[in-house]
This record gives C-alpha cells, structure tokens and sequence, in this order.
C-alpha cells in the first residue's frame, strides 16, 4: 500500500465504543483505504461501569452510583486523538471524521493542528460556530410522543449532574426500552439487531464534562481546512434543521470555504445503517452539492 493512501480516523460520539464503526472500516478497507476507529479515553476496553449496571434487581443503584467516568474532560478526547493523529500522519494523509457528539473532538483537533488532518468531516456531528458547545445546539424538551422523548423516559437514567454522566440502560432484556432506544439511535436497523447494537457498540456512561466542553469552531485554522458534512435525514437525535443550522452558520463564518454537503437518507446510527454509501462519499473526497 502506498503512503500516498489516505487514512480515515473515525472519532464516535457520546457512549459509543469503536465498534460503531466496525462496518465502516470494513467498507473503507475493501476499497483500499486505511481505516482508524478511534477509542476515546473511557471508553471500549478502556470503560468502567457503574454499579448496578446489567442487573434489573439493581435499577435504583444503577440510576444513582456515581459515573466512575466523571473525570474525563473533552480535552482528555482531543489529546488523545491528536496522539494518534500524530502516529497516523506519518503514513499519508489523515481524513478526520466525527460522529455525533466526536463532532467536538474533531474540531478542536482541526482548531489545533490543522497541519495534521487533510479533510474533516462531520457525519451527523456537533460543529459549533455561533455558540461554543453542543449543549445549546442539543434539542431539551422534545415531545414526549418523540423518539427523543420516549428514549428519555424509559432509556435514561439518572440525574447526569449528580452522578456525571448522560446515562442510558443498554444492557436490558425489556423490551419497551430496547424499542425506545431503536427508535431514537436506528430506525432503519433490523429490530432483530438492536440488541447487538447496544451490547457492542455503546456503553451506559459520557461524561458531562465531554458533552458540555467548549468545542467552537476557530476560522485561523479549522476554517482554511477542506470539509465535509454528510447529512442524515431521518436523524432523531441530531435533527435536520439542527445540522443544517450548523451547516448554515459555518458558511457564514468563511464564506470562501464552504461545507460540501451530502445527504443520506439514513438514522443517527448511520455508520452502522449506511455504511457502504457514506464510504463511497468519503472516498470520493468531494461529493456533491446538494440544494437544502
């Protein structure tokens, strides 16, 4: 393989493990490209559970123990992320992609070694232009008939103030939860799946400090960078008109590199969902625009 191949380094987004990505990298490796999940710190093998975590009999414990992942920041994400930027850079080109809440990660990676990444890009992601952090682009009070809602009430425990962390249920046999959960992260995923899904590739806790980090984007350096936004349309977690205020606001900022926008009709969970359609578009490097 020549080190003219690019690398895809693959950042995910809240609670979730590499293995989010395992059907990307696939997709991204049999077209001949070097594909890098990235393990944030606290997460996969890395990850400690809270107490009562898996066992029905323990729901209050499990709703109340402190996160033994509190103490992760969204700097702690960006310094390792830059480490393996660093290792990966000396191989060719290094195309960072963010998912979700790795949104933040990659901008600030972008804002402070732009020299390092080729191309960034942002799959259903967190890009904060106008306000510095995901948790005023975030919707609060969703119906409660919304997926967001229903995910809310039955998937979510705790108060993540007191115990550090956004927390979910995703070891559990009920099935309203499973449902619930289905709904929100990957409607267009066999039900039969699901299950897997949570087992593998997410985890119960994301540290608050993560979620609520400043991650605004700097135009001296993030903004001279070619970028990607790949849209996801049935996405109920970021919804369209969310990415697409982002979208709006980062062309605003530097009117003379602006996002090149795909769209894929696919859930938050996309990279799971349409992973062979969002390979094609990052192997392409610069896919169409499309009217919104």
């Amino acid at each position: 393989m020549s080190d003219d191949n690019v690398t895809f380094a693959l950042v995910t987004g809240a609670g979730a493990t590499s293995f989010l990505w395992h059907p990307m990298v696939t997709e991204l490796v049999l077209r001949g490209h070097r594909a890098l999940p990235v393990e944030l710190p606290g997460h996969g093998f890395d990850t400690v559970f809270p107490d009562g975590f898996g066992d029905p009999r323990e729901d209050a414990r499990f709703a109340t123990s402190p996160s033994p992942l509190a103490k992760f920041t969204l700097d702690d994400y960006v310094d390792h992320t830059l480490g393996v930027l660093r290792r990966a850079a000396g191989h060719g080109p290094v195309v960072l992609v963010g998912h979700s809440l790795g949104g933040s990660t990659v901008t600030l990676v972008a804002n402070s070694a732009p020299e390092l990444v080729a191309r960034v890009v942002y799959l259903s992601a967190y890009c904060c232009v106008d306000v510095p952090s995901v948790t005023a682009y975030a919707p609060s009070q969703p119906p409660q008939d919304s997926p967001l809602g229903r995910a809310r009430r039955l998937a979510f425990a705790g108060n993540p103030a007191a115990i550090g962390a956004l927390r979910m249920n995703v070891r559990t046999g009920d099935p309203e939860v499973i449902a619930a959960q289905h709904a929100l992260l990957m409607a267009d995923l066999d039900p039969a799946h699901v299950p897997a899904v949570l087992a593998y590739a997410l985890q119960p806790d994301e540290p608050i400090q993560a979620i609520a980090g400043q991650a605004q984007v700097e135009e001296r350096t993030w903004g001279g960078l070619p970028r990607t936004y790949i849209r996801t349309t049935e996405d109920e977690v970021i919804p369209l008109e969310v990415q697409d205020r982002m979208i709006a606001e980062a062309d605003r900022l530097t009117p003379g590199n602006p996002f090149t926008v795909h769209t894929v009709a696919g859930s938050h969970f996309s990279p799971i969902t349409r992973a062979a359609e969002i390979a094609d578009i990052l192997v392409a490097g610069e896919p169409q625009q499309v009217t919104r």
